[in-house]
């Protein structure tokens, strides 16, 4: 028998509209029907924003689960998401944040039966960060697509942020996943079948955006759980400000190349399976 599609579970900040369109776009050309979506909005946020982005949302035919406002402290999207997953009944679980278009290696329903018949509770991935032909943390239009204004995909994340580059973007209900959805303590993803979870985040207004995060987090007014996500945001800046506002793509440890929505990179299971099993957190991070 052919497994249900899952449900997709996701807590969404405060994107641009086009982009809510575009992922939700992805995800039903995936197959996905039900969207079970907080949406959350820190205090900065200005409400024609939030209101636009629900307004498209309801164009959408979605209809959020909950709505919040107030800090974003590095707790608030671990709690959104468990409460998202505890009500959304028996099926699989397709995590993926606002800024994740995953690309499998199969139909997903495919990837699902597999998980089931081999007896895993968790479908992994591995991020590949997108970015734009020349570094620059770009606008973007609809009618231009992200995969057109962003066609580079590299390992930024992993290779020079130091973040954990891994992701578990399918869970049966009732497996604890941890912050940042990078893994499921007890279970281990099949690493010769990787989804690809590009990674838009490197878009205008992210600087903004980490520079706040650091200084919210730096002076406590958003609590942390380690100083990983804030070390992460750090090296980001200092990097671009060293390359004059944008992302070093030729730099070849970040292995920046031409790549696509509509199918897995150029030797993306050996590249993945690598990355995913010698991959370890820096010491520094003090989390794991």
């Amino acid at each position: 028998m052919t497994p249900a599609p899952p449900a997709l579970v996701a807590v969404i900040g405060p994107v641009e509209p086009a982009l809510l369109t575009s992922w939700t776009t992805h995800y039903r050309t995936l197959g996905i029907t039900d969207f079970r979506l907080a949406f959350h909005f820190p205090d900065h946020v200005l409400s024609p924003w939030r209101h636009q982005l629900l307004a498209t949302a309801a164009e959408l035919g979605i209809a959020p689960v909950t709505v919040s406002t107030g800090p974003w402290h590095e707790h608030t999207n671990t709690e959104h998401r468990d409460a998202l997953r505890e009500q959304s009944g028996p099926g699989w679980h397709l995590l993926a944040d606002s800024d994740e278009f995953h690309t499998f290696p199969a139909p997903l329903e495919e990837v699902i039966a597999t998980a089931e018949e081999t007896g895993r509770a968790v479908v992994g991935g591995l991020m590949l960060d997108r970015a734009a032909a020349d570094g620059r943390l770009a606008h973007w239009r609809p009618e231009t697509g992200l995969d057109r204004a962003f066609p580079l995909g590299g390992h930024l994340t992993h290779r020079l942020l130091r973040g954990d580059p891994r992701k578990i973007v399918l869970a049966q209900p009732g497996i604890a996943v941890a912050s940042g959805n990078h893994h499921a303590p007890g279970h281990k993803p099949d690493p010769d079948a990787l989804a690809c979870v590009h990674h838009f985040k490197w878009r205008a207004g992210v600087l903004e955006d980490l520079r706040r995060r650091v200084e919210r987090f730096t002076s406590g007014a958003w609590a942390e759980q380690s100083p990983a996500v804030r070390d992460e945001a750090g090296r980001l800046l200092d990097h671009v400000d060293r390359h004059h506002g944008r992302i070093d793509v030729a730099d070849p440890r970040l292995g920046f190349r031409r790549v696509a929505l509509d199918g897995l990179p150029a030797g993306w299971a050996a590249e993945a399976r690598g990355i995913v099993t010698r991959w370890r957190p820096p010491v520094a991070n003090g989390h794991r």
